[in-house]
């Protein structure tokens, strides 16, 4: 994984960089800012990342639909032969800036991309927890693991795929980055730095956060991280008694949409609180990142059943979950959202 710093700060245009590197971490989390510059280790912008945009004129190929099954195949909840006739039913695929399918996750509900920025301070890795993220020994085994050595694991009877080249870890079967390189890698990842934030903490920011305090948001967003750090259940999903007892767990479900957390091989049955520092340059809010800015999230609106949202999306339908803060008077509502795009 090519270490983002190698990105220049500034630019008008988007990197000319080898296919490989684009596969690495920068391809995914370097953000082009409305000033021009680039901001290493955010949340990716560009949008080409979704991995379900087929040509319209004929159906996926032999080896496209091996690719897929490889990447994304889930045999305990969808054979194969079905999986393949579900993608050649999918149409063309809206781009959207901020999320992508990557591998074990899902072809039609691809997550958000997440913030690098401030990694050191997370407990937990993917937006369902599945890493625990304890040192930085933990984030060098995520990374090497994460450039496709995935797909050499086995789940029960179902392995991806037997090939080692496929992992795309080196030029031949079998190698991977050394662990000075992974040690390097953790290093720049715990060395990004948010940019100087424009929005003042002025008197209506400090309105918002009286406001954040009241509506009891501090006790899932703690400050200073703005996230307590634990996993939350998805919907549908029941939390062994053994885990019920640690204290990372909390015993609500937010009731977001579950697919993510349920039906792919990234799957724990949990999300993670996630972190509200630098939501004022985030886009694609929710693990699915359908609502495309704070103002969404935080409106009534998109829980209607032909709400049309403006972040990524397959078809109308309402964004579900997290509810908290839709009751909010226009007032109190704009002085929240004032008060999270200070952090």
């Amino acid at each position: 994984m090519k270490p983002s710093s190698t990105f220049p700060s500034s630019s008008t245009m988007w990197p000319a960089q080898r296919e490989q590197e684009w596969l690495a971490g920068a391809s995914c989390h370097t953000r082009l800012m409305a000033d021009g510059t680039y901001l290493e280790g955010a949340q990716g912008n560009k949008p080409d990342g979704v991995l379900t945009d087929f040509p319209t004129a004929r159906p996926p190929n032999r080896k496209f639909l091996d690719f897929l099954w490889i990447n994304f195949g889930v045999p305990w909840i969808e054979q194969r032969a079905d999986f393949e006739q579900s993608m050649m039913a999918i149409p063309h695929a809206d781009q959207y800036a901020g999320v992508l399918s990557r591998e074990g996750t899902s072809v039609i509900h691809p997550p958000h991309v997440p913030s690098l920025i401030g990694a050191q301070d997370i407990k937990y890795l993917d937006a369902t927890g599945l890493s625990r993220h304890r040192s930085i020994g933990d984030l060098m085994r995520y990374a090497v693991v994460n450039m496709g050595l995935d797909t050499l694991a086995r789940f029960g009877d179902f392995q991806p795929t037997t090939s080692q080249s496929a992992s795309g870890m080196g030029s031949e079967d079998g190698t991977r980055y050394s662990d000075e390189q992974l040690y390097a890698l953790g290093l720049d990842i715990y060395s990004l730095r948010p940019p100087p934030n424009p929005n003042p903490a002025d008197a209506s920011a400090r309105r918002g956060e009286q406001v954040f305090k009241r509506e009891g948001c501090p006790g899932c967003h703690t400050p200073p991280l703005y996230t307590s750090n634990k996993l939350t259940p998805a919907t549908g999903f029941k939390i062994p008694d053994d885990l019920r007892k640690t204290e990372n767990i909390l015993n609500i479900s937010v009731g977001t949409d579950p697919v993510l957390a349920m039906q792919t091989r990234r799957g724990t049955g949990f999300y993670k609180v996630p972190s509200l520092r630098g939501v004022w340059f985030r886009n694609g809010f929710g693990h699915s990142g359908s609502a495309d800015k704070l103002e969404e999230w935080l409106d009534p609106a998109r829980l209607k059943e032909d709400y049309v949202a403006k972040g990524y999306h397959r078809s109308p339908g309402p964004i579900l979950g997290h509810e908290f803060g839709l009751k909010l008077s226009p007032e109190d509502k704009q002085a929240l959202i004032v008060f999270l795009k200070t952090l």
